[in-house]
């Protein structure tokens, strides 16, 4: 912590639940006033752009609305701003505003009035470039060494450096072996933009380079041409970081040589333009921003940088020359000179903390609060000595203890695999005792699970969680997972040979008798066949499993397409539990295809239509409740005339209203029970499918959880569609706890 801190000048709070980065922040003469003194244009991702021009508050005067010289709401969130000669008919400073698909040229422009606060200034649209693709950030310079004039490169998140030159759109290059956008920045003197790709290392690129290679519309075409011709995007150089890197920043401070300044996340890199380092920094700090700026000592750089520590260092080169403690954690800190001030540091954070401060010695002490003077009662400190020994000793016989609650988790499960395969065939609600075994007590906690729905469930699957307080007070939690039986939802049935939607498993062993493999499923068929067996779901349509008596396949059909889930994720669990009883270990499941897309995308496309059927249901119930009050309030104001006057059938048209709303109501209930049914469906669908694929490519456990994470759906269905955590209707199994369990286990 530093002793001092960084004396405020002027500061601004900006908006209410604003977001800034660093990119949202630039300083310059933007109205080309000609004073030589600075403004400050802020840009945040919620579209506000705002101009200051700050001045230091006088006695019992409110500065920030002088201050504030601009205030505009553009459609688009702000990425970046940059202030730059962009317009091809003029050298004055124009304003560059980049949005995620749009880069906009404004011109700022003031007006001096005729009385006191009567300045005027206004934002006009000069040219905008409407963006292929999305941006992530850009870099002006005089590209190519245009003179008098700045161009404009874009990086896209594909990797796609595209070109501006002012009012017209030059070309476009990907950047090779691209996979994530790392900072941009333009150096002059060597005429190249430096990047830090995702391999974590430096790249350089010069213009001449990327204006040469070949043009492409997207980058399979890109790669391709590079190949068949000999004028391949390369880089000029690279130096491997071996860290992300935060920004890059390239100062014009000699015209000798160029220092190329790289800001890791451990790490401060200082590299000459031909790629070799002049220094690194090791930073003992999680850095947020820096900004290097000349030095008034020849050969060195001055270095503003700022860290998560709410602290403000100045380094010249690789010395700490100051430390100063900041207002907050800024994302962008700039250099600015104002009428009064030169050289003041101008900071923004994420939430829009704007200051203007300078170093000063103003010091922060902190001050330990007095302490109450007591006389001490050696008899009362004595007790309690004597009691804490006694609670160490109590607690050092209890460090070998084990507790069985946390090791005791196959156990219960086993127990509870054992318990529901043994239930009655009739009883679809099951009740268990699961035994909880701690260091010397039992508890018995009793629960139930049940369908939840008259239709199939997407999941089998249970968590127990358990908390309890050890011996010593310490609180702990145990936890394990379970599976419901097959049997829950489904009973044997008959076996029949054809069925709309078939899918094959290949195993590379001989084929086994299914009766083996599902022993509580092996009451005899009519035909009495062993290599078929019928699975009748309760709420849901029959599953047939065949097994060949030549080859070593198996035939999952049904139906209905979703249905099949629950039996094909039993028959491969089976089928890997039958074999590793045996002693196999070389036996594998797999499937040769076709994945079944089509059937797939019918259940989504489905449950599609019935999401858009709600929103119109929403809609209209809208309308219909907008026009039935409007009727009502109609009504009130005739029954309250004093003058007594027809209804004008008003009272009909209510009474009509009022059933329309009512039909609507019962057709969106209806929809929505509907539409809770087809995302059970379209959760046992995505299952299926992802277990196809885990057995069409041999993916590991690890990689099929990361397949699950990203195609399945949650448990719950929103309105909106994104992926929301909101307590709805569960789609699987409930597990209804009968008895809270609050209780120490010693």
């Amino acid at each position: 912590m530093s002793l001092f801190k960084a004396r405020d000048w002027w500061a601004s709070v900006l908006g209410e639940g604003e977001e800034f980065d660093q990119g949202c922040l630039c300083v310059g003469d933007v109205d080309n006033s000609g004073s030589g003194y600075d403004k400050i244009v802020v840009g945040s991702f919620m579209g506000m752009l705002r101009i200051f021009s700050p001045h230091p508050a006088k006695p019992d005067e409110q500065t920030e609305a002088d201050a504030q010289l601009l205030e505009v709401q553009l459609p688009d969130p702000i990425i970046q701003v940059e202030m730059g000669k962009f317009v091809s008919c003029s050298e004055l400073l124009h304003l560059a505003v980049l949005h995620p698909r749009k880069l906009s040229v404004y011109a700022v422009s003031g007006t001096a009035g005729n009385v006191e606060h009567g300045d005027q200034y206004q934002l006009r649209l000069v040219y905008e470039h409407n963006l292929q693709r999305t941006a992530c950030n850009m870099t002006y310079g005089p590209f190519g060494g245009v003179t008098g004039h700045h161009f404009i490169c874009i990086q896209s998140m594909d990797g796609m450096l595209m070109f501006f030159e002012q009012e017209t759109y030059a070309f476009g290059r990907f950047l090779p072996g691209f996979l994530l956008p790392g900072p941009l920045s333009y150096c002059i003197r060597t005429d190249s933009f430096i990047t830090v790709s995702s391999i974590r290392q430096v790249e350089c690129y010069r213009y001449e380079t990327l204006a040469v290679a070949t043009d492409a519309d997207t980058r399979q075409d890109s790669d391709q041409q590079s190949k068949s011709s000999g004028k391949r995007l390369t880089a000029d150089w690279t130096l491997v970081l071996g860290e992300e890197a935060l920004d890059i920043c390239v100062p014009n401070t000699s015209s000798a040589m160029s220092s190329i300044f790289v800001l890791g996340e451990r790490n401060l890199f200082c590299v000459k333009d031909n790629g070799q380092i002049r220094f690194m920094k090791k930073l003992e700090f999680n850095p947020s921003c820096f900004l290097p700026y000349g030095s008034v000592s020849e050969g060195s750089t001055n270095i503003l940088m700022c860290n998560h520590n709410n602290m403000l260092l100045v380094y010249q080169d690789v010395t700490l020359k100051w430390v100063a403690q900041l207002s907050c954690v800024p994302v962008a800190v700039r250099v600015a000179n104002f009428p009064e001030l030169k050289g003041l540091v101008v900071t923004l954070s994420s939430d829009g903390h704007l200051q203007c401060s300078y170093m000063g010695t103003d010091p922060s002490f902190f001050t330990a609060p007095k302490v109450d003077a007591r006389e001490v009662n050696y008899d009362e400190v004595d007790t309690e000595m004597k009691m804490l020994q006694k609670v160490i000793r109590e607690a050092s016989k209890t460090q070998g203890m084990v507790h069985r609650v946390q090791t005791n988790k196959s156990t219960v499960y086993s127990q509870l695999t054992h318990l529901l395969a043994c239930l009655n065939t009739k009883l679809h609600v099951m009740y268990l005792v699961v035994c909880l075994t701690g260091s010397g007590c039992e508890l018995v906690v009793r629960f139930s699970a049940f369908l939840n729905g008259h239709y199939p469930p997407a999941d089998l699957c249970g968590d127990i969680a358990v908390s309890y307080s050890s011996a010593t007070g310490i609180p702990r939690v145990s936890q394990c997972k379970f599976n419901l039986p097959l049997r829950l939802v489904c009973y044997p049935s008959s076996a029949i040979k054809n069925a709309k939607y078939k899918i094959t498993v290949d195993t590379n062993k001989p084929p086994v008798n299914l009766s083996e493999v599902f022993p509580d499923f092996s009451e005899k068929s009519e035909n009495n066949d062993s290599s078929a067996l019928g699975f009748q779901l309760i709420t849901g349509s029959r599953v047939i499993v065949l097994a060949s008596k030549t080859s070593q396949r198996y035939r999952i059909q049904s139906e209905s397409f979703e249905d099949i889930w629950l039996v094909a994720k039993e028959l491969v669990q089976r089928f890997d539990w039958h074999f590793a009883s045996l002693g196999v270990k070389d036996f594998r499941n797999s499937f040769t295809g076709p994945i079944p897309l089509p059937e797939f995308f019918e259940t989504v496309d489905h449950h599609f239509e019935l999401r858009v059927n709600a929103q119109k249901y929403q809609d209209l119930l809208s309308e219909r409740a907008v026009q039935f009050r409007a009727i009502q309030r109609r009504l009130l104001t005739r029954f309250k005339d004093k003058t007594p006057g027809p209804l004008q059938n008003l009272d009909t048209l209510m009474e009509g209203t009022y059933r329309q709303v009512i039909a609507l109501a019962d057709a969106a209930e209806d929809n929505r029970e509907r539409l809770i049914q087809a995302f059970t469906r379209l959760r046992s669908a995505t299952h299926l499918l992802i277990l196809l694929l885990s057995l069409w490519q041999g993916l590991s456990s690890e990689q099929t959880a990361i397949l699950e994470a990203t195609l399945l759906p949650l448990l719950q269905d929103t309105p909106q569609l994104v992926r929301e955590h909101i307590h709805t209707h569960t789609h699987k199994p409930t597990i209804s706890t009968e008895t809270i369990i609050s209780s120490k286990l010693v």
